[in-house]
């Protein structure tokens, strides 16, 4: 497939609620005016199409999943195939009978589904329950070949992870995209707040920097609650793209629904690889004990 020298990429900030057509009005609205700015490939928030439900573990939420195709993908192809644009669109996966994941598509501008990535890492801490609902994933980590660029996938939790943004730039992707939806505590906000904003942004421009590619990392905004008793849940946003060299390029507000759009540019990544080649000084023969949990 013939790839562009640089393209547009666009990142869809905004709020979530319990209608999931309104959701997917939302989605189609916000990918309308990311395309209007001039982007190519947009992405959309993790679980783009219900409130972030895992703030407890509750089976009524299981019948929120839907399978890859299905009513959200449907609809969404039909977007693409209209707008002549490439979609990534998060959501919970029913994969069989009581096998659910945290999945995404990839719809190409054809209004095709090219492939699934399904969420790896998959965390349990306080508001964020998500091994009660997500088998973790099988498929491995995934490129994707579409029109415009090789794109990589990964979701959330998965941005902790440098091997897992390693093994994706290995395949060749251009630039990684982090369907998110990550926020604060309201209770631990005043205390901690601010480092730990800082360490999701900076582990993720790190990713940037190891592997010399775009980071484009897209998150949702406002304060969910599950009951109104609840301390819920406050969105930090922020959703943001760097380039290979870390350098932040675009970035939304902490509160306001927004479209931000940068360029992924191939000549951006050979000169910063040309100059910080650390593909090429990689030790391959001395990272065997990486596969193991701890090194006793």
């Amino acid at each position: 497939m013939k790839v562009n020298k640089d393209f547009k990429v666009g990142l869809t900030q905004y709020s979530c609620s319990e209608d999931k057509v309104s959701n997917l009005k939302k989605a189609r609205e916000f990918i309308e005016i990311a395309v209007e700015e001039g982007a190519k490939v947009v992405c959309l928030p993790e679980l783009f199409n219900s409130m972030y439900f895992c703030q407890s573990e509750n089976i009524k939420y299981f019948d929120l999943a839907e399978t890859i195709p299905g009513h959200s993908t449907n609809f969404l192809s039909k977007i693409a195939k209209k707008l002549k644009v490439v979609l990534i669109v998060p959501l919970f996966e029913k994969r069989n009978l009581g096998l659910y994941h945290n999945s995404l598509a990839v719809i190409n501008t054809k209004g095709e589904i090219i492939d699934i990535y399904r969420k790896m890492h998959i965390p349990d801490d306080p508001a964020y329950y998500e091994k009660f609902y997500f088998t973790p994933g099988d498929l491995g980590y995934k490129v994707f070949d579409t029109e415009f660029g090789k794109i990589g996938t990964l979701i959330c939790w998965d941005q902790w992870y440098p091997e897992a943004a390693r093994l994706t730039a290995l395949k060749g992707a251009s630039v990684i995209f982090y369907p998110t939806a990550i926020g604060w505590h309201p209770y631990e906000k005043e205390e901690h707040g601010k480092a730990q904003f800082e360490s999701w942004q900076t582990i993720q421009r790190s990713h940037a920097i190891a592997n010399g590619i775009y980071i484009a990392s897209v998150n949702r905004v406002g304060l969910e609650k599950q009951s109104p008793d609840s301390a819920g849940i406050e969105f930090w946003g922020r959703s943001f793209v760097c380039d290979p060299q870390g350098v932040i390029l675009a970035e939304a507000s902490h509160d306001k629904e927004e479209v931000i759009v940068a360029e992924v540019d191939l000549e951006r990544i050979e000169y910063i690889r040309r100059n910080w080649p650390f593909l090429r000084d990689r030790r391959i023969d001395s990272y065997q004990n990486i596969t193991k949990r701890f090194d006793d």
